[in-house]
């Protein structure tokens, strides 16, 4: 089989003879989109990308009309990482730190206040928002998800995520329920999907992954689908969130500065917004920027 997948891709599988299922992610253009907006430490750059190829993974499965997000908050070194996969297959990534970023494990860099939460965001704005706590249980993002797949979805899980400056990719295998196929399928699979390094994973295009490590395996392979980058921020959104900042504190900076502009954290797409269009985003009169300030 020649692999048509393009760089950015995402490959779902099944084995027809066990009760597996699985997929695989590369992200390339997507993940240097990333990293051309943003200088990251390369122990943030590496969870960012194994974050965005772990939501790639994770919405493979879902019959979703609307936006997953793996966010995590923390009070260590590392603040706040995002990451956004929508049913279109389109992501977006950001995250911030302060200070020194080390090289201990991840609960580390998050500290005591450590929180990573997994949210599913419908489209439609009546459709109810669902959100799960992932614990931090485990030193990588890997052990964390198959920790939660595990105990709050009853689904056995087998992740395998890595990630250099080029790429970033991972291996999702899950178990299927009792009855599908041979009973040890799913042990041996992923007895052989432990066997991929992670050069491999960041070479290798899906199908000869597949045919590297399952081809005694019967596996149906499905028609790939294209994984990109994209920013959903627009100014009507800025707009939105600058009305959240308060009529007081917008006039302040427009005393000051005359204007306010706001970057996109995603993208770095600045927007700015001078007197009069704050003065339409709070629904007052043209009234001076020393006038707003006193609102």
């Amino acid at each position: 089989m020649s692999d048509t997948r393009s760089c950015d891709g995402l490959q779902r599988f099944l084995f027809d003879e066990a009760p597996v299922r699985g997929a695989l992610a590369s992200l390339d253009d997507a993940w240097r989109q990333v990293l051309s907006r943003r200088d990251y430490p390369p122990v943030v750059r590496t969870l960012l990308g194994e974050m965005m190829a772990a939501a790639a993974l994770l919405g493979a499965n879902l019959k979703f009309d609307g936006t997953m997000i793996l966010q995590m908050h923390g009070s260590g070194p590392l603040r706040l990482v995002v990451v956004e996969c929508n049913h279109e297959r389109c992501l977006r990534a950001t995250a911030k730190w302060e200070g020194e970023v080390g090289t201990q494990a991840l609960p580390q860099l998050l500290g005591a206040g450590g929180r990573f939460v997994l949210t599913l965001e419908p489209r439609l704005d009546k459709a109810q928002t669902w959100q799960g706590i992932v614990a931090l249980e485990g030193d990588t993002l890997a052990e964390m998800l198959e920790n939660y797949m595990r105990r709050s979805e009853q689904l056995d899980t087998r992740l395998i995520l890595a990630c250099n400056t080029q790429r970033a990719a991972g291996l999702l295998l899950q178990r299927m329920p009792d009855g599908h196929g041979d009973a040890d399928g799913w042990t041996r699979a992923c007895a052989l999907a432990d066997t991929l390094a992670a050069e491999e994973l960041l070479t290798l295009e899906a199908l000869q992954i597949l045919q590297r490590l399952y081809h005694e395996e019967a596996v149906r392979v499905f028609e790939p689908e294209t994984l990109a980058f994209s920013c959903t921020c627009n100014r009507e959104r800025v707009g939105e969130m600058l009305k959240m900042l308060g009529v007081h504190e917008a006039g302040e900076i427009l005393r000051e500065q005359g204007s306010i502009e706001i970057a996109c954290d995603f993208c770095n797409q600045r927007y700015v917004f001078d007197e009069d269009e704050v003065n339409q985003l709070y629904q007052l009169d043209v009234i001076s920027s020393a006038q707003l300030a006193r609102h």
